[in-house]
């Protein structure tokens, strides 16, 4: 039988018919939600308790490691259920989780009544630990019936989700009191949280779990490999990786890419779109602007010996690590260029763990947490050079990636503590943010 809330998705998802049905990218995405997310699932055996852990998309899904590591060694007769919401998400998962007997992978149910509780019902777990900010009324309603407790973690909060919820106040605060705990990323999530009407006593601030998974070892397995087969040579190569890049910043970099070529012949780009819906569009756009593109995925080659060096395209899965690994320097993408709050910043913290300059632009609220961590590292003695771009580039994004580079190009690098082996933070007074290393030579002439 439908609720008032099944009611509500049936008239928005008809209210929007129009739109969804006349964009093709839209109904594609609506019409395999449909056919993914109905709640059809392979019934679990009860033999073993077992936890559901929803992680929405990618960064979610990478996070889930350390937890999942965590509670297999507290106890280790745990089984897994992680659901996921989009298809880079299920790739993710796919990958981490695999050959994991432990786990196994669904999608996570659509909101409506009947495919909630075929979910539940099928799946039979314990607890439920939702990541990040993915709640829905159904859904905890009929945890609740079932008296399946539900943790939000690493929780976190956009302004613009906030104002939001803020508007449905009655409903959020029904969501959030069917929730037994939140842990928030800081105190001022931890407060939205409060103010939209959660208990309390039941928020709580761990900070964020994107730290706990960035891995810091000397080595990445494969990254030697995926170099050679495309071409690349980190030995002897300036190489700069722009990861997860959205919409209208391949072209910022590609331009600058150009600039620079005439003052580091040396230098290599590779671009890795954070959508994979996005990669033959990049790859078109790379080829606009006469270059010649290495696709990863194609297994082909750079010629050494063009004379225009080749741009490289990361158009895999799961290899973002590993092109961090051989760059000399990152630049983080999804924050040059305002592409909505739902989408400002991308993981920094991963290639700042791996002692690599990293680059990020002013939109970075989505990681709030880490930037904030990274610039208090200046206020414990950690070396920082700070300079306000937009007063020599006021109104040119070009101008702003172009001057981030004149500053690594200094012959002066930043003096850092002798036992410091975390990364600093030089940052532009406009919010653009570069992590500093230390034991690294930024001499690109």
């Amino acid at each position: 039988m439908l609720n008032h809330y099944d009611i509500a998705y049936y008239l928005g998802l008809g209210a929007t018919a129009p739109y969804w049905l006349l964009k093709p990218s839209a109904r594609r995405k609506v019409f395999t939600a449909l056919a993914q997310r109905n709640g059809h699932v392979t019934r679990r055996d009860r033999a073993s308790p077992a936890i559901l852990i929803h992680a929405v998309s990618l960064g979610e899904m990478n996070a889930t490691r350390a937890l999942v590591a965590v509670l297999q060694r507290e106890r280790p007769d745990l089984t897994f259920v992680i659901s996921t919401t989009t298809p880079t998400g299920y790739e993710r998962g796919r990958e981490l989780y695999g050959t994991n007997r432990t786990v196994t992978l669904i999608r996570f149910p659509l909101d409506f009544k009947g495919t909630v509780e075929r979910t539940l019902d099928g799946i039979r777990v314990s607890l439920v630990v939702l990541m990040e900010g993915e709640i829905w009324p159904n859904f905890l309603k009929a945890c609740e019936k079932r008296d399946i407790p539900v943790l939000l973690v690493n929780a976190r909060i956009t302004s613009s989700a906030y104002r939001r919820y803020k508007l449905i106040r009655p409903v959020t605060a029904g969501m959030l009191r069917r929730l037994h705990g939140i842990a928030a990323q800081d105190h001022t999530y931890a407060k939205m949280f409060v103010d939209l009407g959660a208990p309390p006593g039941r928020v709580v601030v761990s900070g964020t779990m994107k730290f706990d998974t960035a891995i810091t070892a000397g080595g990445i397995p494969g990254a030697s490999t995926l170099a050679h087969e495309m071409g690349l040579d980190p030995t002897a190569q300036r190489i700069w990786v722009c990861g997860s890049t959205g919409a209208g910043e391949e072209k910022i970099a590609l331009r600058v890419y150009r600039e620079q070529l005439m003052r580091h012949p040396k230098l290599r780009l590779v671009i890795v779109p954070r959508h994979p819906q996005r990669f033959d569009e990049v790859a078109d756009l790379i080829e606009s602007h006469r270059f010649q593109v290495v696709r990863r995925s194609e297994k082909h080659r750079a010629d050494p010996n063009a004379p225009i060096p080749a741009v490289f395209l990361g158009d895999t899965m799961g290899e973002l690590r590993k092109f961090y690994y051989m760059a000399e320097v990152v630049f983080v993408g999804r924050s040059l260029v305002d592409l909505g709050p739902r989408q400002h910043g991308s993981d920094m913290i991963e290639p700042a763990a791996l002692a690599k300059p990293v680059i990020v632009g002013p939109y970075t609220g989505n990681f709030a947490e880490p930037m904030r961590k990274f610039t208090e590292a200046d206020a414990k003695g950690y070396d920082v050079i700070i300079f306000d771009w937009t007063s020599i580039y006021p109104r040119d994004e070009d101008g702003k990636l172009k001057e981030k580079f004149d500053r690594l190009n200094s012959p002066t690098p930043p003096k850092l503590p002798e036992d410091f082996d975390r990364p600093s933070i030089l940052f532009g007074a406009a919010g653009g943010y570069v992590a500093m290393p230390l034991r690294l030579k930024l001499d690109w002439r």
